[in-house]
């Protein structure tokens, strides 16, 4: 934690990294469920040579305070806020990953005019189905049973089986960092990933360009869906990645880090 930034946000700690200050790009970083800043280590080692880097704990995860009940995504978006303003960020382009794209969503409807370009990985901008929050239901009722245990599957199965074996460690290094989630962060989020609102309206007005990045063997996004919203906004540009399932960042990592880096110089040029 010695690098870790802390500001108080309705009274509570928000941790954050800022590194890379050698340049005026800015790229903001947001962590899916249950992980934590540390998961973009690697990028932003490599990133932070080009350009500054901003990571942040989401509410309820990794160092930063569990704040209620229900974290909805317009409540991460706003300590988000928080974290830039105290970081004096302007102007940024931001990545969010599965909840993290829900959170950049968010803050995408709010603050707009702060984007130079927008990442989703793994993520997209419909609201939950009837279904879909009945299973948020059952995830916290497991997490509440057996939190561990819940999370060891929850993280494997994020990757593409074919994979597994050869990415076993950074599997296990996913799988200890967010062991380390508690019980009331990850169900605040799961609460309030079940009851954010319909983004489809942002995508649509967003003047900024947005890069979608999504696997084809992904359990937790269709590709269908993926397909059918990059066609939204203005400026879009899609990734498809043979082979990959949910964390392309770090299933196809070179690749990824590149086209990451090349989009975010696109958009401050």
């Amino acid at each position: 934690m010695e690098r870790h930034k802390v500001i108080s946000f309705e009274n509570r700690e928000l941790h954050y990294r800022d590194e890379g200050r050698g340049n005026t790009e800015t790229l903001v970083l947001l962590h899916g469920f249950l992980q934590n800043l540390a998961v973009w280590s690697s990028l932003t080692l490599s990133y932070m040579r080009h350009m500054r880097v901003i990571t942040i704990d989401l509410p309820g995860h990794g160092y930063s305070d569990t704040y209620s009940d229900v974290h909805t995504m317009d409540f991460m978006a706003n300590a988000v806020k928080a974290v830039l303003d105290d970081a004096g960020v302007e102007r940024c382009t931001m990545a969010g990953h599965s909840l993290g794209g829900y959170v950049a969503l968010a803050f995408a409807t709010h603050y707009s005019y702060m984007l130079n370009g927008l990442i989703l990985l793994h993520s997209h901008a419909m609201s939950d189905s009837e279904d879909k929050r009945q299973q948020r239901d059952e995830v916290c009722r497991q997490v509440h049973q057996n939190r561990a245990g819940f999370i060891v599957d929850f993280i494997t199965n994020l990757f593409d089986e074919s994979k597994r074996e050869y990415l076993a460690s950074d599997i296990k290094e996913l799988r200890d960092q967010c062991l380390e989630t508690r019980e009331e962060g990850i169900i605040a989020a799961q609460r309030g990933m079940k009851v954010r609102t319909s983004r489809l309206q942002t995508l649509c007005n967003l003047a900024s360009p947005v890069l979608f990045i999504y696997g084809k063997n992904d359990p937790r996004i269709p590709l269908e869906l993926g397909l059918s919203q990059a066609t939204l906004p203005h400026k879009a540009e899609l990734l498809l990645l043979d082979g990959v399932a949910h964390m392309s960042f770090i299933e196809e990592r070179e690749y990824v880090k590149n086209r990451i880096q090349s989009f975010v110089h696109q958009c401050y040029t």
